[in-house]
């Protein structure tokens, strides 16, 4: 055995003989293998514990590095300094080491999470950090990230959604543009980002980022088409795109959709400086030529792509709202003064006061992530605002941020109006379960609400959000996707619907147009074994009578028929794809449109808010490769 003044790979090893020229043979403790091998020369003991047991090899790690650690702490560093990285009594891990790997990996992992530049490894700060935490640790040059690490990872994540979109029968595309005025270019570049839903065998929905692109004219329609059409055939998704939601009009550096007036994450001088407001001013000569541009996409999205295009519902949602808020000016002095009094009671007071406010997790609910950009978010803290109002006067010493008692009322009915709304924003959001059923009875109850609601301060909003729901969002009730995919929900099937035997022959259509039925030759000879492999001795039995092929009118009664359940749609129609195989191979398309917003859409708000030119913040190199691998990120490490 293995001496016990020293740590041996051989002490996890039986040695079963020992030759001549020091040549031994062993057994594995754990699993039995023979090795053969010189006693001077342990690489293969090393390599069948690292292959095979990971769990020994990483204790035998280490107990090397306590052993080597224990021998330095005797002799101890000269005149107690710290150990310098040329120190030769510190030995640097070899590149080859794992620990030198898994640090590196580390590093990577924070800069695509971060969207740090790759440049951070060579600062001097964050060399002295690593030397404190790690000293046998040998820092990696810039270029080893650029032009090893992510490219390496950017292989296994296009693998990797290659492999999984073989087995896809189709999928869906969201197609995502941000444009943003640090990129330095007057013409307006940007990036496009290619997002690509489907559902696996399991029936499990899954997203994954296909291309981040640089874009040299975010306004060159054909470009980002040309663009889509080479991602779609690289990944092996061509004929197999269901819908296109496409809303190519670019992100800027400003949250499109704040409550006008409610700044609450921002400060001040960007009021000052003239952020978007809701006033009645006609729009200035950027914005006329922003919206023509963006009506000039929109139409050429139209010719190029047919019906098979669609606009997001989470952002029709949101403009509904951003257009109902616009529409009642009187709500804005109430909510300019609830967001300076916000701002100057997380600048001044103690978050352990503004618990009872904001909740326990006060450190990450309120100040300004940068999803508070988005108006839902807002509306939650302007709701805690409203509940605690008099607390959060009570702590604040200036009197003239103390709210009057109408503007009380107005910020009360502001939230009332607005949480259904909020309630539907919420509901769509995620990648990982159907969202485009929620879609049209989202719209149906909130029509109920804005005709139900009753408002002595608001009635401008009503009206406002009333008409904008009817212009952007009414369309749905009609549109045979929505309709499709809302009876499909087994939570809904035609519940929802007044005039349910109309809706029933659009389902039928849309089913018709997407499935390929087997003829009752082929059904035959599928149900039916050869009269070859038939069994004589059992001939005296009768026959079972050929199980004929329903029909989509009979599985759609079948399914109509039964009671709705709060089942989760793709599990129901995993469990009845064989009962209902028509309408399963629909479900199974249509449900891999998303209905709301995607990563790489969160990712490029977060961009813009924190890579600003104004703030000395600009885009670190390889941008596009880290939103790729950060929107991707599930896939390297789930």
């Amino acid at each position: 055995m293995a001496s016990k003044s020293r740590v041996s790979i051989l002490d996890y090893f039986n040695i079963v003989c020992e030759g001549e020229n020091g040549k031994i043979e062993s057994n594995c403790k754990a699993c039995g293998t023979r090795i053969q091998a010189k006693r001077t020369v342990t690489s293969n003991f090393v390599t069948h514990l690292k292959r095979k047991h990971q769990a020994m090899y990483d204790e035998f790690v280490r107990k090397k590095d306590v052993k080597r650690e224990a021998m330095q702490n005797c002799t101890g560093p000269p005149s107690g300094r710290v150990i310098s990285q040329s120190s030769p009594g510190m030995n640097k891990f070899d590149y080859s080491d794992p620990r030198q790997s898994l640090i590196s990996e580390a590093i990577a992992k924070m800069i695509i999470r971060d969207l740090q530049p790759t440049q951070i490894v060579e600062y001097e700060g964050f060399r002295e950090l690593l030397q404190l935490l790690e000293p046998r640790y040998i820092p990696v040059p810039c270029h080893y990230i650029q032009q090893q690490l992510l490219p390496a990872y950017v292989s296994q994540v296009q693998l990797a959604a290659k492999q999984a979109l073989k087995g896809a029968e189709s999928c869906s595309v969201t197609l995502d543009l941000w444009r943003s005025s640090s990129v330095g270019n007057s013409c307006g570049a940007g990036y496009l980002g290619v997002t690509c839903h489907f559902i696996n065998a399991d029936w499990h929905i899954r997203s994954a980022l296909l291309a981040c692109l640089p874009l040299t004219d975010h306004s060159n329609t054909q470009q980002m088409l040309s663009e889509f059409d080479e991602i779609s055939e690289s990944h092996g998704v061509s004929g197999k795109v269901f819908r296109v939601v496409a809303d190519l009009s670019p992100c800027e550096n400003r949250s499109p959709f704040r409550l006008p007036g409610f700044n609450l994450f921002g400060n001040d001088e960007e009021d000052e400086e003239g952020e978007e407001d809701c006033s009645d001013e006609e729009p200035g000569a950027g914005e006329a030529k922003e919206a023509i541009s963006s009506n000039e996409n929109r139409k050429s999205l139209d010719q190029c792509l047919g019906r098979s295009r669609i606009d997001c519902f989470a952002r029709l949602l949101a403009q509904c709202v951003k257009e109902g808020v616009c529409a009642s000016p009187q709500i804005s002095l109430p909510l300019n003064k609830a967001a300076h009094l916000y701002n100057y009671v997380i600048a001044t007071v103690a978050p352990e006061k503004l618990v009872q406010v904001f909740g326990s997790n006060t450190s990450t609910n309120w100040q300004r992530p940068s999803s508070m950009d988005k108006w839902n978010a807002q509306l939650k803290i302007l709701r805690q605002m409203v509940e605690s109002v008099d607390f959060l006067e009570d702590i604040v010493d200036r009197n003239d941020l103390v709210l009057g008692n109408l503007e009380k009322a107005v910020l009360r009915e502001l939230v009332e109006v607005l949480e259904p709304f909020e309630e539907a924003s919420d509901m769509v959001q995620g990648d990982k379960h159907v969202s485009i059923s929620l879609a049209l009875p989202c719209v149906l109850g909130l029509r109920k609400h804005l005709a139900e609601v009753v408002t002595h301060q608001c009635s401008g909003i009503v009206m406002g959000l009333s008409q904008a729901l009817d212009r952007r969002l009414a369309g749905i009730l009609e549109d045979p996707l929505y309709v499709t995919a809302t009876t499909l929900d087994p939570q809904f099937k035609l519940s929802w619907s007044s005039d349910s035997d109309w809706h029933k022959q659009v389902l039928l259509e849309e089913v018709g147009k997407h499935t390929q039925p087997l003829s009752p030759l082929e059904h035959h000879s599928e149900a039916q074994p050869s009269p070859s492999k038939r069994c004589k001795l059992f001939s005296f039995i009768k026959q079972r009578p050929t199980a004929q092929a329903k029909t989509v009118e009979q599985e759609l009664s079948t399914y109509l028929h039964e009671e709705p359940t709060d089942e989760d749609p793709l599990q129901y129609w995993k469990r009845k794809s064989i009962d209902f195989p028509l309408l399963s191979q629909v479900a199974k398309k249509v449900f891999t449109v998303p209905a709301t917003t995607t990563s790489v859409d969160q990712i490029f708000n977060l961009v813009s808010k924190t890579l600003r030119p104004e703030q000395c913040r600009f885009l670190p190199k390889h941008l596009d490769t880290l939103i790729y691998l950060k929107a991707n990120y599930r896939i390297l490490w789930s």
